[in-house]
């Protein structure tokens, strides 16, 4: 039987990463209420965030994912 889990070491890596890219959303949208969406459309890119992501969260507010505590 094949087990499909990555070893804890690797999904350590992968949460790391996805919380890394929450923070980089997470600093466009503030970019986007500091300064305005352009600024903030910029920011995502240069942190390749994909174009699909970038509108959901600076045009679609109400489509944002809810931050887990």
């Amino acid at each position: 039987m094949n087990d499909l889990h990555f070893p804890p070491v690797m999904q350590q890596q992968y949460q790391r990463s996805d919380q890394h890219s929450s923070a980089i959303v997470e600093r466009g949208i503030i970019v986007q209420s500091t300064f305005n969406t352009v600024c903030a459309i910029e920011y995502l890119r240069s942190h390749n965030v994909q174009p699909q992501i970038i509108e959901r969260v600076l045009l679609h507010p109400e489509q944002r994912r809810q931050a887990t505590h």
